[in-house]
Order: structure tokens, then C-alpha cells, then sequence
């Protein structure tokens, strides 16, 4: 199951041009000196938001704040299943992501 969904988070970020995947066993995606996407061990992938359009989205597509390796990723959301049956939505979301880690003061 985990390389199946890998494959999905890959095509996912290959949509995206101003960046690539990084990670090999903990992929994610990385600008500016932050994190702003993430896949983790229990198949679970989480995008970064500034916490108005985080909790936006949560109420918007029914979903939560991300959790990986039991620890809460503050400002991440949780991709549902429903989530990627867009994919096209998806990555407009995580290069809103993108552009957000962009606005950040740099690391």
C-alpha cells in the first residue's frame, strides 16, 4: 500500500512545476527552508496552510489537522481519500502551499 499511494503523492507533485520531491524514505516537498508537503508511514499525505486557509479548508473538505509519526504538524492538513479522487484540485492546493512557505520570512 505505501508505494501505490507514493506513486499518487508523486504524480501529485509532478503536476506541480516550481518544485520537486524530496525525501527518500520520508518524501516531502521543501522551499524556502520549510516543509510545506509531507507523505508519511501510515500512507497519509499533509499540506501546509497559514492557519485561516488551514482551517478554511478543514471545514471546506471535511478533513483534519495532519498528524505524522504521532506528532500534530501544525498548520498541515490531512489529504482525504475524497481529496485525491482531484488530483488536479490537489495540486492547486499544494502550490497555494508553495506560495505561502514562499511568502514566509526564508530559514
Amino acid at each position: 500500500m505505501w508505494k501505490e499511494k507514493l506513486k499518487i503523492y508523486d504524480e501529485l507533485v509532478a503536476k506541480c512545476e516550481r518544485f520537486e520531491r524530496k525525501g527518500k524514505t520520508m518524501p516531502y516537498t521543501s522551499a524556502n527552508g520549510y516543509m510545506f508537503s509531507l507523505y508519511n508511514k501510515a500512507c497519509e499525505i499533509g499540506i501546509r496552510f497559514s492557519k485561516e486557509v488551514q482551517k478554511k479548508y478543514m471545514e471546506e473538505y471535511n478533513t483534519t489537522i495532519y498528524k505524522s509519526y504521532n506528532a500534530v504538524m501544525h498548520g498541515y492538513i490531512l489529504i482525504t481519500e475524497e481529496m485525491l479522487g482531484d488530483l488536479n484540485n490537489v495540486a492547486k492546493l499544494l502550490d497555494e502551499s508553495y506560495d505561502y512557505v514562499m511568502s514566509l520570512e526564508p530559514k
